[in-house]
This record gives structure tokens, C-alpha cells and sequence, in this order.
């Protein structure tokens, strides 16, 4: 399946930057087979057609709501100084299923400014890579104090690092439609923002016994979520 992003309803448009990669890249000809998606769950197919550098779709069938993953996850976590890695987790943790990414700014997190667009286009090139009808929202950066606000502490953890705090284990979460981590920066989370989560009832979780990187967490969690999905 050649599958590629753009517009379904109210009527088919491959995307701009889409368009380019078929005929510049790809080199693809008039009549070729491809899929479209809009991310929202449909999925158009059809022949390709050239009309001057417009690249458009013959159709010959959509297919409508499809189902999405299950159970969903969103994962919170602080960028890490060397943006490759954070990179790295977004395009592993897109494959696997998730379903929502923010990206959070801790007291601890040295990275502050993050190229969110970037991101939302790794998001989407995974996704097309990866076959899923469905992509995960890829949120701003927000502040832990803002993002901690309206968590609901019966679907809601925290992994940190913190050997002298009672922590759970991950396969002792019980079977959740959804549900949110939140992943601390290269430090981990101070000890005012553990206390704020635990004030807030937000379970903490321990993901094992070796001590991993930010991004190795995040997609650690994203490979136990997925594996909950068969």
C-alpha cells in the first residue's frame, strides 16, 4: 500500500508537499495506484492523475471511520537536550500506536524552545510509514504545572526514578481504555513536582530496575501499550 496524506471531505486533495514527493521523488505515472487519509480514520483510494504539476485521485473507493487503537495512550514528556533523541521517540512511539504526545517543560528540562511543526511532520510520516489511518495528536509545549491541571488520577501515572518512593509496577496497572504517562527529563522530575503528582493521587510507576533515558522510557511505555492492543 502507497499510502499518503491530504484532504477526503469534502472533497479528495492530496497534499501540496505530498503532490511534490509523488512526482519529484518518487517518480510516480499517471494511472499508479495509491491511498489517501486525512488521519481522522478514512481512507480514499484510486489511479493517479496528472493535470500539469497537479497530482489528483480517480477514486475508486473510501473507506469511512475506521477503527482507531485501542487502548490509547498519551504520553507527557520533557524534550531532551539533543532534540534527535526526542525525535527518535516520536517516530518509534507513532508506530506503535500512540495516540497523543505533549511535550512538557519541567523544572528540570533544558531544552525550552522545541519546533513543534517538525515534530507533527515526523508524526505524520511515521504514521504513513507505519499504515495507520489514525494520527496521534502532537500537542505545544506546555508547562508541568499547566499540563498537571486537569489530569484524572484513575488514568493517570508518573515514572520517575525515585527508589525511595513507592512505585507500582507497570504490569500491575489494571486494563484501561486510555490512559497518560507523564516521562521526566534527563534529572528526572524534582521532588516538588513527584509531591505535586502524588498530592493529585497520580500513581508513580516503575519501569524496571535499570535506569533509562528519557526517550528509552517513553518508548518503553509505548511498546507495553501496544502489546496490550492484540
Amino acid at each position: 500500500m502507497k499510502l499518503f496524506f491530504g484532504q477526503i471531505f469534502p472533497e479528495i486533495q492530496i497534499d501540496s508537499d505530498e503532490q511534490q514527493h509523488i512526482t519529484k521523488v518518487l517518480r510516480m505515472r499517471e494511472g499508479e495506484e495509491i491511498f489517501v487519509t486525512d488521519g481522522n480514520g478514512n481512507i480514499a483510494n484510486g489511479n493517479l492523475v496528472f493535470e500539469g504539476k497537479k497530482v489528483s485521485l480517480n477514486i475508486s473507493e473510501i473507506k469511512e471511520n475506521l477503527p482507531g487503537f485501542s487502548p490509547k495512550l498519551h504520553i507527557a514528556i520533557a524534550p531532551t537536550k539533543n532534540i534527535d533523541r526526542i525525535e527518535f521517540f516520536v517516530e518509534k512511539a507513532v508506530e506503535m500506536g500512540i495516540s497523543e504526545i505533549s511535550l512538557i517543560l519541567t523544572e528540570k528540562t533544558e531544552r525550552k524552545n522545541i519546533n513543534i511543526d517538525k515534530l507533527r511532520k515526523q508524526a505524520i510520516a511515521a504514521s504513513k510509514q507505519s499504515l495507520r489511518f489514525h494520527f496521534p495528536k502532537v500537542n505545544d509545549l506546555t508547562r508541568f504545572s499547566d499540563f498537571i491541571k486537569n489530569l484524572d488520577s484513575g488514568n493517570s501515572f508518573v515514572a520517575h526514578c525515585n527508589e525511595n518512593l513507592e512505585r507500582i509496577n507497570l504490569n500491575d496497572i489494571p486494563n484501561l481504555e486510555s490512559c497518560t504517562f507523564l516521562i521526566g527529563p534527563e534529572g528526572d522530575f524534582s521532588d516538588k513536582e513527584i509531591k505535586l503528582l502524588a498530592d493529585k493521587g497520580i500513581k508513580a510507576v516503575s519501569l524496571g530496575n535499570q535506569r533509562l533515558r528519557t526517550e528509552t522510557a517513553g518508548v518503553f511505555v509505548a511498546a507495553w501499550n501496544y502489546n496490550k492492543m492484540f
